[in-house]
Protein backbone atom coordinates (compact mmCIF):
# COMPACT_ATOMS: atom_id res chain seq x y z
CA UNK A 1 0.00 0.00 0.00
CA UNK A 2 1.50 3.34 -1.08
CA UNK A 3 1.53 6.40 1.77
CA UNK A 4 1.02 9.90 0.69
CA UNK A 5 0.93 13.03 2.94
CA UNK A 6 -2.12 15.44 2.80
CA UNK A 7 -0.27 17.87 0.99
CA UNK A 8 0.97 15.64 -1.93
CA UNK A 9 -2.95 14.95 -2.59
CA UNK A 10 -3.61 18.42 -2.34
CA UNK A 11 -1.32 18.83 -5.27
CA UNK A 12 -1.71 15.68 -6.98
CA UNK A 13 -5.18 14.26 -6.56
CA UNK A 14 -6.47 13.40 -10.08
CA UNK A 15 -3.29 11.66 -10.61
CA UNK A 16 -3.62 10.18 -7.30
CA UNK A 17 -7.42 9.19 -7.38
CA UNK A 18 -6.25 7.83 -11.01
CA UNK A 19 -4.12 5.45 -9.86
CA UNK A 20 -6.10 4.14 -7.08
CA UNK A 21 -9.03 3.18 -9.56
CA UNK A 22 -6.19 1.69 -12.01
CA UNK A 23 -4.64 -0.52 -9.74
CA UNK A 24 -7.29 -0.85 -7.06
CA UNK A 25 -4.66 -0.13 -4.46
CA UNK A 26 -5.62 2.21 -1.46
CA UNK A 27 -3.70 5.15 -0.71
CA UNK A 28 -2.48 6.10 3.07
CA UNK A 29 -3.20 9.59 3.10
CA UNK A 30 -1.21 11.05 6.09
CA UNK A 31 -1.24 14.60 8.24
CA UNK A 32 1.38 15.67 10.83
CA UNK A 33 3.15 12.14 10.45
CA UNK A 34 -0.20 10.29 11.31
CA UNK A 35 -2.82 8.41 9.24
CA UNK A 36 -5.83 10.70 8.65
CA UNK A 37 -7.58 8.27 5.50
CA UNK A 38 -7.84 6.37 3.10
CA UNK A 39 -8.28 6.68 -0.37
CA UNK A 40 -9.82 3.42 -1.74
CA UNK A 41 -11.81 3.15 -5.48
CA UNK A 42 -15.56 2.86 -5.14
CA UNK A 43 -15.71 -0.92 -6.18
CA UNK A 44 -13.42 -1.61 -3.08
CA UNK A 45 -15.39 0.54 -0.79
CA UNK A 46 -18.74 -0.66 -1.75
CA UNK A 47 -17.54 -4.14 -1.62
CA UNK A 48 -16.35 -3.52 1.82
CA UNK A 49 -18.96 -1.57 3.01
CA UNK A 50 -21.69 -5.08 1.96
CA UNK A 51 -19.35 -7.76 3.60
CA UNK A 52 -19.46 -4.92 6.45
CA UNK A 53 -23.31 -5.24 6.52
CA UNK A 54 -23.28 -9.71 6.36
CA UNK A 55 -21.06 -9.48 9.20
CA UNK A 56 -23.44 -7.15 11.17
CA UNK A 57 -26.31 -9.68 10.25
CA UNK A 58 -24.58 -12.73 11.66
CA UNK A 59 -23.57 -10.86 14.91
CA UNK A 60 -26.99 -9.53 15.16
CA UNK A 61 -28.19 -13.03 15.03
CA UNK A 62 -25.77 -14.81 17.09
CA UNK A 63 -26.73 -12.28 19.68
CA UNK A 64 -30.31 -13.25 19.31
CA UNK A 65 -29.61 -17.13 19.75
CA UNK A 66 -27.56 -16.02 23.21
CA UNK A 67 -30.53 -14.38 24.04
CA UNK A 68 -32.95 -16.95 23.53
CA UNK A 69 -34.92 -15.12 20.81
CA UNK A 70 -35.08 -18.15 18.29
CA UNK A 71 -38.21 -19.57 16.54
CA UNK A 72 -38.32 -23.05 15.74
CA UNK A 73 -38.43 -24.29 11.90
CA UNK A 74 -42.27 -24.20 11.88
CA UNK A 75 -43.07 -21.27 13.47
CA UNK A 76 -40.23 -19.52 10.86
CA UNK A 77 -42.00 -21.05 7.88
CA UNK A 78 -45.37 -19.74 9.37
CA UNK A 79 -43.92 -16.47 9.75
CA UNK A 80 -42.56 -16.41 6.25
CA UNK A 81 -45.74 -17.20 4.65
CA UNK A 82 -47.42 -13.87 5.47
CA UNK A 83 -44.82 -11.99 3.66
CA UNK A 84 -44.02 -14.26 0.47
CA UNK A 85 -48.46 -14.47 -0.56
Amino acid sequence: MRTELVTTLKRKATEIISEVGRKRVPVLITQHGRPAAYVVDVETYERLNQRLSILEGIARGERAIEQGRVVSHGEAKKRMARWLR
